[in-house]
C-alpha cells in the first residue's frame, strides 16, 4: 500500500495513506499507556483519554462532541497498555476540522476540577460494569498475577481507590512525562494529495512545543507459574491459561501469531473451537489471543463452561496442547493455517480505520510500515520446525499459568 511520511521539526510524524474513497479516516496515536503510570496511579492514562473530550481553552464538552458528529463523523478513542489513540471517520471535506479538533483536545485540554469529579463517577461505573462481566474481568486478574508488581499488571481502567485519588496535577505530570512529540503519529487515510496532508498537519501540529522522549520503561521479569481458583457468584466456570510471550521485536512473533490463529483465533474452524464446541459441545466460547508488546508479550487461552464440564474441557485443551508440543502439526496443516491467516489479514484491510491505526503503530514501533506482500512473505516463511519449537515452548505445562473463576455452590 502506498504511503508517505513527513516529520515535523518537533518530531511529530504525519502519515499520509492515499485512498479513492469519499470516506476518510484519521488518528493521533501516542506511545503512552497504562504501563507508564506511576505506583498508585493505575488507570490514569485511560482517565486522561476520557477527560480530553471534556473541556479545552476554547471548547466545552458539547462543542467538542458536536464538532465532528454534527457533520456525521464518528469520533472515538481508546487506551491500551502502551498506547493512547484518538480516531475519527469522516467525509473528505472535513480533514481540516478533524485534525484541528485532535490538536485542540490533546494539547489544549484544561482539566477543570468539576469535570474531574464528574468523570471519576463515569469511570467508576465503567469499572463496576466491567467487573460484572467475569469473561472480561478474569483477563485483568490473570495479568495482575502474570506481571505481579509490574505496571503491565495494572487494570487499564484502574481501581476505585486509584481513580478517586486522581488530581489535576497527576494528569499534567503524566502528560509532561509521557506525551512525547517524537513518539506521536498523526495519520490520515483519504483522497488527498501529500501536499494537502502536510499543509493541514503542519498548520496544527508544527506549533506544538518539542517534548523529546526519555526511555523509562522497565521490562518485566518472568515469574514462576501459578494455578489459582477463585470462587465467584457466577453461573459458569471461566478459565484463562497463558504466559508471558515474545515482544513485538522478536523474530518468533510471526510464528506465534500463526499458532494463536490456528489454536483459537478468528473464525469457527480453529482447533479448540472444533474440539470444545463442535465435537463435544462443552464450551460456547473458546479463544486464544497474543498481544506482542515492546519488551514482552501476552499469550492467553480463554474458555467458559458449566462447572460440571470443567474437568473434561480442561483435559481436551491439555490434549490439544500436548499434540502440538509433540509435533503433530503437518506441512499440509501448516499450509492451510497460513492460507487462512493470510486471507483474514487481507480482508481486515477493509477495516480502514483499523488499518491506518495499525500503520501508525508500526511506524512508532519499527520506523517503517510493511505492505501486505511483506507481511504475507513473513507468514509464508514460517517453517514447520519453527512452529513446533514455538509450540513446545509456549504450550509447555511448566510455562503456563492458570486462573479459574469457579461458581459458588
Amino acid at each position: 500500500m502506498e504511503y508517505h511520511i513527513h516529520t515535523l521539526p518537533n518530531g511529530i510524524r504525519l502519515l499520509h495513506v492515499p485512498s479513492a474513497s469519499p470516506i476518510s479516516h484519521a488518528c493521533i496515536i501516542i506511545n503512552s499507556g497504562s504501563r507508564d503510570e506511576n505506583p498508585g496511579k493505575a488507570g490514569l492514562a485511560h482517565f486522561i483519554e476520557h477527560l480530553v473530550f471534556k473541556r479545552t481553552r476554547k471548547r466545552g464538552t458539547a462543542q467538542i462532541l458536536n464538532r465532528l458528529e454534527s457533520v456525521g463523523a464518528d469520533l472515538n478513542a481508546y487506551t491500551t497498555k502502551e498506547y493512547t489513540c484518538i480516531h475519527a471517520s469522516f467525509l473528505n471535506p472535513y480533514l481540516d476540522r478533524t485534525l484541528e479538533l485532535f490538536q485542540d483536545i490533546v494539547f489544549h485540554s484544561t482539566f477543570p476540577e468539576n469535570e474531574l469529579e464528574k468523570e471519576k463517577g463515569v469511570v467508576l461505573d465503567e469499572i463496576a460494569s466491567y467487573l460484572d462481566q467475569p469473561e472480561e474481568a478474569i483477563y485483568d486478574d490473570f495479568e495482575d498475577l502474570l506481571f505481579a508488581g509490574h505496571p503491565l499488571g495494572n487494570n487499564i481502567l484502574g481501581t476505585e481507590e486509584s481513580v478517586n485519588g486522581f488530581t489535576r496535577e497527576d494528569i499534567l505530570q503524566f502528560m509532561a512525562e509521557n506525551y512525547h512529540t517524537d513518539r506521536m503519529v498523526v495519520a490520515v487515510l483519504g483522497n488527498y494529495s501529500l501536499a494537502k496532508v502536510v499543509k493541514t498537519g503542519s498548520k496544527y501540529y508544527a506549533e506544538i512545543a518539542e517534548n523529546s522522549s526519555q526511555p523509562s520503561r522497565t521490562a518485566p521479569v518472568k515469574l514462576d507459574g501459578f494455578s489459582q481458583v477463585l470462587d465467584k457468584p457466577i453461573q459458569q466456570a471461566h478459565v484463562v491459561m497463558g504466559a508471558q510471550a515474545y515482544s513485538v521485536y522478536d523474530d518468533r512473533k510471526t510464528a506465534l501469531l500463526l499458532l494463536n490463529n490456528l489454536l483459537g483465533g478468528t473464525g469457527m474452524s480453529s482447533v479448540l473451537n472444533l474440539q470444545l464446541r463442535e465435537k463435544y459441545g462443552i464450551a460456547y466460547t473458546v479463544e486464544t489471543s497474543y498481544s506482542p508488546l515492546s519488551d514482552t508479550g501476552i499469550f492467553t487461552l480463554y474458555f467458559g463452561t458449566d462447572k460440571e464440564k470443567l474437568g473434561r474441557a480442561t483435559a481436551v485443551v491439555e490434549r490439544e496442547f500436548r499434540k502440538l508440543r509433540e509435533g503433530s502439526l503437518t506441512e499440509l496443516q501448516l499450509q492451510k493455517a497460513k492460507n487462512k491467516f493470510i486471507g483474514q489479514i487481507a480482508l481486515g484491510e477493509e477495516n480502514r480505520i483499523g488499518l491506518v491505526i495499525a500503520m501508525a503503530r508500526s511506524l512508532i514501533e519499527h520506523d517503517r510500515i510493511d505492505d501486505l506482500q511483506a507481511i504475507f512473505g513473513k507468514i509464508r516463511a514460517v517453517g514447520l520446525d519453527e512452529m513446533r519449537a514455538v509450540a513446545a515452548e509456549m504450550l509447555a505445562p511448566e510455562n503456563l499459568s492458570t486462573l479459574t473463576f469457579y461458581p459458588l455452590a
